[in-house]
């Protein structure tokens, strides 16, 4: 895997949404290649992976659109 770095690099060449919080006029900027995955649409299984808790069962999300419904009618 290849690997660049660029040690006092200047803040203001780089791209606008690398500059926001950044405070020096200088950085290091490290690049590194990337197993060619990234940007793929990630698996059902990536996605329940990274689900937060508290999870909810089928009956409690059924109860809270039920709920919802009633609300608005």
């Amino acid at each position: 895997m290849n690997k660049i770095i660029k040690e006092n690099y200047p803040v203001s060449k780089l791209p606008e949404d690398l500059r926001e919080g950044v405070e020096s006029s200088v950085v290091t900027v490290t690049i590194e290649e990337g197993n060619g995955l990234r940007g793929a649409r990630p698996t059902i299984a990536e996605i329940f992976a990274r689900r937060r808790p508290p999870f909810k069962s089928k009956e409690e999300i059924d109860a809270e659109w039920r709920r919802q419904r009633d609300e608005s009618e």
